[in-house]
């Protein structure tokens, strides 16, 4: 009954979420002209944008006029809204004022590429019917071909969750690909060239983008940070504070403002002499010489790391004993036996009241005076009374003793499976969709928070109060218990045919869940991408299909609920039926008294049996959600995070890094990504790391971060064996600025300082540093500005610039840097070095350069090749030994009066 009368409160909860949901404002397809017929591609008229409509603008007063088949630059500071404005032409911006004018389809490449979680030519192909020899140009232009024959399937390979078995500037390749590959009349380039090396990202502009490329016809609109591709440019866009600061030609901008002409000077006296030279370099390179070049941006198969996204496993047979055991010690045993005493109590006092109501009656059959009938009236009714007060307080005792039980189970299920994800290594996280995680989190802890104690509860419940029935039967009619033991096999062979299925069934349905998840977080990752080339019915329809997956399990499992229903019903009704049949037969050899309350507990017992059956099955089907979040526990895990041995609380205090004879492979039945890796820096020393993709740069710096465990050798800084100490003590005295920035939802206070060590005065002045300062000020709560899942409401060089300043608050001896400021621009990333410099100028620092042009100020620079060590040496000294480090120069075209100390 109390669940009925919730239920309505429930569905409403839910309904006004779902209201809320639905009501929410929508974007408006008519805020932008898309059946435009004119003389340009795209235009906008005093156009001003914002993020929701109750929002600051973003965008200002844009006037622009795009003609079609134009090359046009969109250029400016971090934040200025050069995204926002590829934004605004897709429609993902909501217009104030106004008029944007479209001519044509769409096909945009986000700054962050977006990669589904299927074949590498399905994400090129995205849905359009396969041409083979326009695939192949694609697959050419895009400098793809080298690594699909590294790849073990070719472009059938499974490129895995957010593209794990690619590198970074592979993934914007095949995002670029699966562009150019949709055919459509104008193309929204977010800086394609932030995470490939120079000479690919030429190789790009050539064969896809410039003039000679397969885009030539096509208007095309390119965010960059790359200022040597101006003058190759038909229009230039120059955005700052949200405004268009200057537009038109390359030549125009130069000889209009002074500011201007001192930012493109000074990033292209030093490069303008090379540039016809370093675009014309792969021109003049033959087919051979282009398949080396690209091995610098190739995946680490030889290494092996070669990842495929692991299918759920779905247990088959029974549940182990030890599963509900493992609920049970989470429960608290002084709380299952407490509970236990609690309903035996209560199904006790039970049945007595029944029997003293039994005798009560039985003796007023005698009793012919009222008066003596009065007189054990009151003696009866206040035992019955004392009687009825126990058994409530028996139930009142019995929830809240489960209640307690069960809260406390799910408090520890909970913690043991957070625990075990977050000891778990990363590998486990780049095979494991993020889906099979989710759910366990989700929908198996809603199981165990809500259901599987009341079924647990019901089950002690109907077995106590079955065992009552056929004593209080069996006490009357002895015969029922011969009739009772044939039944009750039945029950349970029925109950173990069912269990059988409905368990599996269960299992199915959790795992079908997963693709769900998966498929939905993948979806709204790539929502622009995917409206922008028009494909959300596509996606829809295979949002369908994972979820009627879901469903035919749903069906089953209702199915087979009905199955047994029907086979319970009637099995109930068969020993109604022997019980009363017992009680004619037995004719006046029995009181009246007890054949009613036979026949009472014989109608019950059907009821009882019936839930009793059910709940077995239920305990047993939703035990597969402790089986899940358990599952977890017995994988192999990081190593401890606090260790009896722990460093002195000043170290590392000079910042010297030495590898000795060490290896290192990401799984047991793979070969070394690492090998015989030996050198030491000195305190303080800058070190630049290099080689082709696939040499194992950021091997070296998982391994200093323990991220993947040694094979051979050791570690050492300042003295101290890293394998020794801690995970918390060591990551906790690294520090790293990563190439693609991570943020988290909450304030920005909160992501620069989660601990909350440092005061508002020394954020700012980190945030000063960084060149974030006027920036945050500007924000409507400053350091309290709520940040959104992954920082989405701030652009990636933002981004960018919030880990720095992390990484200042923190300031730790040694750092390592991952091409920190590969989405900044050109002026901005001259100021963070110099901060960088000034501010780590104490610190050994360790630079994984994926653009050489980073590591020039080096003290010495590390040249990596298929795991090994082939050079290290100053930047000067490796130019003279002319060995891969000049290679490499040279393939970038790099002149060597470039590489200054």
């Amino acid at each position: 009954m109390l669940t009925l009368t919730c239920i309505p409160f429930l569905t409403r909860i839910s309904l006004n979420r779902l209201e809320d949901f639905l009501n929410t404002e929508e974007l408006h397809p008519q805020n932008i002209e898309t059946n435009y017929i004119g003389d340009h591609a795209i235009g906008f008229t005093n156009a001003s944008f914002s993020w929701d409509k109750t929002g600051i603008p973003v965008l200002k007063n844009l006037n622009i006029k795009i003609p079609e088949g134009a090359l046009v630059a969109v250029v400016g500071q971090v934040g200025s809204g050069k995204s926002s404005v590829l934004s605004a032409i897709l429609g993902e911006m909501e217009k104030l004022t106004g008029v944007v004018q479209r001519k044509g389809s769409v096909a945009y490449v986000a700054q962050q590429a977006w990669i589904q979680n299927c074949i590498l030519q399905e994400n090129i192909l995205f849905g359009s019917i396969m041409q083979k020899q326009f695939y192949e140009q694609v697959l050419e232009a895009c400098a793809l071909l080298p690594d699909l024959e590294q790849l073990p399937n070719g472009d059938q390979t499974e490129i895995g969750e957010r593209g794990v078995n690619i590198s970074g500037g592979q993934k914007h390749r095949v995002s670029l690909a699966r562009a150019v590959y949709g055919g459509a009349d104008i193309y929204l380039l977010d800086d394609p060239f932030a995470a490939v090396d120079v000479h690919v990202g030429k190789q790009l502009f050539e064969k896809v983008i410039g003039s000679s490329g397969i885009l030539k016809n096509k208007t095309r609109i390119l965010v960059t940070h790359n200022l040597t591709l101006l003058p190759q440019m038909d229009l230039i866009v120059v955005m700052e504070s949200g405004r268009v600061a200057h537009m038109g030609t390359y030549q125009e901008l130069l000889s209009k403002t002074r500011n201007l002409t001192n930012l493109l000077q000074a990033f292209s006296e030093r490069e303008k002499a090379h540039a016809l030279k370093r675009v014309s370099v792969i021109n003049s390179r033959t087919i051979l010489k282009d398949q080396i070049l690209e091995q610098n941006d190739r995946p680490s198969l030889d290494q092996g790391k070669q990842f495929s996204m692991k299918k759920e496993k779905i247990p088959i047979g029974g549940m182990k004993f030890s599963i509900i055991l493992k609920y049970l010690q989470a429960f608290g045993w002084l709380w299952v036996w407490l509970s236990v005493a609690a309903y035996l109590g209560q199904n006790l006092v039970g049945i007595g009241q029944n029997l003293w109501l039994s005798a009560w009656v039985k003796e007023a059959k005698h009793k012919n005076e009222f008066r003596e009938w009065k007189q054990i009236r009151s003696n009866k009714l206040n035992i019955y009374g004392l009687l009825g007060l126990m058994q409530g307080l028996f139930v009142c005792s019995g929830a809240y003793i489960l209640t307690r039980g069960s809260l406390a189970a799910s408090r520890t299920l909970h913690t043991q499976l957070l625990d075990n994800v977050l000891h778990l290594p990363l590998r486990f996280f780049e095979t494991n969709p993020i889906g099979q995680i989710i759910n366990r989190f989700t929908k198996d802890m809603f199981i165990i928070d809500t259901r599987f104690h009341y079924y647990l509860r019901t089950w002690v419940n109907c077995t106590l109060d079955v065992i009552g029935t056929v004593l209080v039967i069996g006490g009357a009619l002895p015969l029922f218990i011969l009739g009772v033991i044939p039944l009750v096999f039945l029950y349970f062979t029925i109950q173990r045919y069912y269990v059988a299925s409905s368990r599996q069934i269960r299992r199915l349905a959790g795992a079908s869940r997963s693709p769900i998840i998966s498929h939905f977080s993948e979806t709204l990752s790539g929502v622009s991408t995917i409206r922008a080339f028009g494909h959300e019915q596509r996606f829809i329809q295979q949002n369908k299909e994972v979820v009627n997956e879901n469903l035919v399990c749903f069906y089953n499992n209702v199915i087979s609920n009905r199955w047994l229903s029907v086979r319970l019903e009637f099995l109930g009704n068969i020993m109604v039926f022997f019980a009363a049949l017992l009680t004619v037969l037995a004719g006046n050899s029995i009181d009246s008294a007890i054949v009613g309350l036979s026949i009472s507990y014989a109608l019950n017992i059907t009821q009882s049996l019936n839930f009793w059956v059910r709940k077995a099955c239920e305990i047993e089907t939703n035990a597969v959600s402790i089986e899940r979040v358990c599952e977890y526990e017995n994988m192999d895990k990081e190593a401890p995070w606090i260790m009896s041995k722990r460093p002195p609380s000043q170290w590392p205090d000079k910042g010297i890094v030495e590898f000795i004879n060490y290896q290192a492979r990401y799984r047991d039945d793979l070969g070394l990504a690492l090998q015989d890796i030996t050198f030491q820096t000195h305190g303080e020393e800058k070190i630049g790391i290099v080689g082709r993709t696939g040499a194992g740069k950021s091997t070296l710096s998982n391994c200093l971060f323990r991220i993947v465990e040694r094979s051979g050798g050791k570690i050492i800084i300042d003295g101290i064996d890293i394998s020794t100490i801690g995970l918390h003590d060591l990551r906790g005295k690294l520090n790293i600025i990563p190439q693609d920035p991570v943020l988290f939802s909450g304030t920005l206070q909160m992501n620069l300082d989660p601990l909350d060590k440092y005061s508002d005065s020394e954020l700012w002045e980190v945030l000063e540093l960084c060149h974030l300062k006027e920036f945050v000020q500007s924000l409507p709560k400053k350091l309290l500005y709520e940040i959104t899942e992954g920082g989405e409401n701030l652009s990636v060089g933002q981004r960018q610039l919030v880990c720095l300043a992390r990484a200042l608050l923190r300031k730790t001896k040694i750092l390592i840097l991952d091409e920190a400021t590969a989405s900044i621009d050109f002026e901005t990333d001259n100021l963070v070095q110099t901060t960088i410099r000034k501010e780590f100028s104490d610190c050994t620092i360790l630079t994984i350069a994926h653009r050489l042009h980073s590591i020039f100020d080096s003290d010495r620079v590390l040249v990596l090749d298929s795991g090994r060590i082939t050079e290290f040496e100053t930047p000067q000294n490796l130019i003279f030994q002319k060995g891969l480090f000049f290679e490499m120069l040279t393939e970038a075209g790099i002149p060597e009066d470039s590489v200054t100390k």
